[in-house]
């Protein structure tokens, strides 16, 4: 994931592991988007990896498919920060595959205080992490 999209979905947040190799060996009865080694699709698996890797990791576990970040301050908003939670469900590349959690804080008088998180800010993530996935998967697949 080029800079570019790191920058944008972290400002994306605040406007409110591994890698995935190509097998040129792959069974040829299995639908590329099936095809995992880690108990989820691995193309939502690296591009969640991806999208979420401008802030630091907590727990990223590919058999669970569950990522989870500590707080992320954007140096250029300090007084807020953002906590993601990113769920792989299936192994199919869907849609309904992809859940993406956020809360977010802010510092009011030394202290963080709670703060919502709009609908659309999550649902931006997940778009970006899905669209992402598809670029890997394009990718991948000889064609």
């Amino acid at each position: 994931m080029n800079r570019l999209h790191m920058t944008a979905a972290a400002m994306l947040v605040f406007a409110l592991s591994t890698g995935c190799a190509r097998n040129r060996n792959l069974p040829s009865g299995l639908a590329p988007s099936r095809v995992t080694n880690i108990g989820v699709n691995s193309y939502l698996w690296r591009a969640a990896i991806d999208t979420v890797s401008f802030a630091p990791l907590l727990q990223a576990n590919p058999a669970s498919g569950v990522i989870i970040t500590d707080w992320y301050s954007n140096p250029r908003a300090p007084g807020e920060r953002v906590k993601l939670t990113v769920a792989v469900l299936d192994p199919d590349l869907r849609a309904d595959a992809l859940r993406v959690s956020a809360a977010r804080q802010v510092n009011q008088g030394g202290a963080w205080v709670d703060a919502p998180v709009t609908a659309a800010t999550v649902q931006k993530l997940e778009d970006i992490i899905l669209t992402r996935a598809r670029d890997l998967r394009r990718s991948a697949v000889p064609g």
